[in-house]
């Protein structure tokens, strides 16, 4: 019995260690359950992470351009952050790092962009004496390969790489050139029974009738200086001649010749005594002084053509233009016509990618949408013309009629000169018998600034 006994007892006791290993059987299924949930959530994370890494790496990949911009009127802008756009789609291993500076702002700015020890790659600038004055202080690039690589010695007019060369190297790129004249309003002109004057004497008359129905002959804002530079140059080209004025710029002739106060004291000062301007023209920038042309407050405005990317696209059909009016027949006629182009500074960080970029912004495809979009007029011949509009192809006459294309004051003489010259002009805005004192100082600052041989 006892034997019986035992072998029981140790029966129960097998039994109930079994049954007890047996019992936690089922919290392990869910511990096991739980710890497969956290290897999921682990990997979820773990994909997430990888992903991001991925686009980090993208972009550290990408190579940059830095460009500094002065198109800011809301046309151009757009056009130019397009133009942008459509390179990086083009080339989407650079992005370019755009930015757009306001346009007087960027003129005083500039200088420090080029001395930076690390500037923007690509500017906007002006082509003319204004490119040759940093080419000559070594702060712009020398761009020939490109100029080469890309075929612009051969589809850009000689004269286009003229302006952009020094000691038959080339510095800059010209992509877009302006006209310039005199804007008016034809419905203004047609419900006084004006016609667009050819000379000067039909000009004045056009002013008398405007006036003496209420209406200011000419706008012009004069709050940035290089408005009045406009008038100076047009009428000493109609006076003097294209020859003396380019002389002039080029500090060859004299300020106070008896040829340039001929201009402002038979000429310049009696538009401004007899009331032709708007009032107070200084409270005004160019384009705040064009609302004068849109209201029919003023009937004409002397402006290069950007005028019309700020005019109002339902009054367009009101807007045309005239050649600035004949003084004397006997003189051969000058034109301004403004180049805006490109270049790249001389410390430039990235220039193999700025000169890619600079390749695209004179191509064809890239010079053809801004000729679409804005109406500028293509420094590159391969551009097709041929859905120019009206106003597009009448620009293209008039320059083509003219004897001799100035660029612009400020852009055919020095910066220093330029500067000294805008504040006489606006100095004899307001005093237009101080004629003989203003051109006296003028010429004491063109001898400084040129030196005679």
């Amino acid at each position: 019995m006892n034997k019986k006994l035992f072998a029981l007892l140790a029966l129960v006791a097998i039994l109930s260690t079994v049954l007890a290993s047996c019992a936690p059987a089922e919290p392990e299924v869910v511990t096991v359950e739980k710890t497969v949930e956290v290897e999921k959530i682990v990997e979820v994370e773990k994909t997430v992470e990888v992903e991001k890494l991925v686009e980090v790496e993208k972009l550290v990949d990408r190579r940059v351009v830095l460009y500094n911009s002065y198109m800011s009127d809301p046309a151009p802008r757009e056009a130019d952050a397009e133009m942008v756009k459509m390179f990086e789609d083009a080339n989407p291993e650079i992005s370019i790092q755009h930015s757009t500076v306001a346009h007087e702002d960027f003129k005083q700015a500039i200088r420090a962009y080029l001395t930076a020890s690390t500037p923007p790659d690509v500017m906007t600038w002006f082509a003319g004496n204004r490119a040759r004055f940093f080419i000559d202080k070594g702060l712009i690039m020398d761009i020939s390969d490109v100029w080469e690589s890309e075929g612009w010695v051969d589809s850009y007019p000689a004269g286009f790489k003229a302006m952009s060369s020094v000691d038959d190297k080339q510095y800059f790129l010209p992509t877009s050139w302006y006209w310039w004249a005199v804007y008016y309003r034809k419905d203004i002109f047609e419900q006084y029974g004006l016609t667009p004057p050819e000379t000067w004497e039909e000009f004045l008359a056009v002013c008398d009738t405007l006036q003496e129905n209420g209406v200011t002959p000419i706008a012009i804002g004069t709050k940035y200086r290089w408005t009045t530079a406009a008038w100076f140059d047009y009428l000493n080209m109609r006076v003097n001649g294209p020859e003396f004025h380019i002389n002039l710029m080029l500090g060859k002739e004299k300020y106070d010749d008896p040829r340039v106060a001929a201009v402002f004291n038979d000429y310049w000062a009696p538009l401004i005594d007899n009331g032709y301007f708007i009032d107070d023209p200084a409270a005004y920038s160019w384009s705040e002084a064009l609302q004068f042309l849109i209201d029919g407050e003023a009937a004409m405005y002397l402006m290069g053509d950007f005028l019309r990317d700020s005019y109002p696209d339902d009054k367009e059909g009101d807007l045309d233009f005239f050649r600035f009016p004949i003084i004397d027949p006997s003189v051969p006629v000058g034109e301004d016509a403004p180049t805006d182009g490109y270049f790249i500074a001389a410390n430039s960080q990235h220039p193999e990618d700025a000169k890619a970029f600079l390749g695209y912004l004179g191509s064809v495809e890239g010079q053809q949408y801004m000729a679409d979009t804005l109406g500028r007029l293509p420094t590159n011949m391969d551009v097709d013309t041929s859905s120019f509009t009206e106003m597009q192809q009448k620009g293209l006459e008039l320059i083509q009629g003219a004897d001799f294309v100035a660029q612009f004051y400020d852009r055919d003489t020095t910066p220093e000169m330029a500067d000294e010259g805008m504040n006489g002009f606006m100095e004899f805005w307001a005093n237009t018998d101080k004629v003989a004192d203003i051109l006296s100082r003028l010429e004491l600052t063109r001898e400084e600034i040129f030196v005679e041989e």
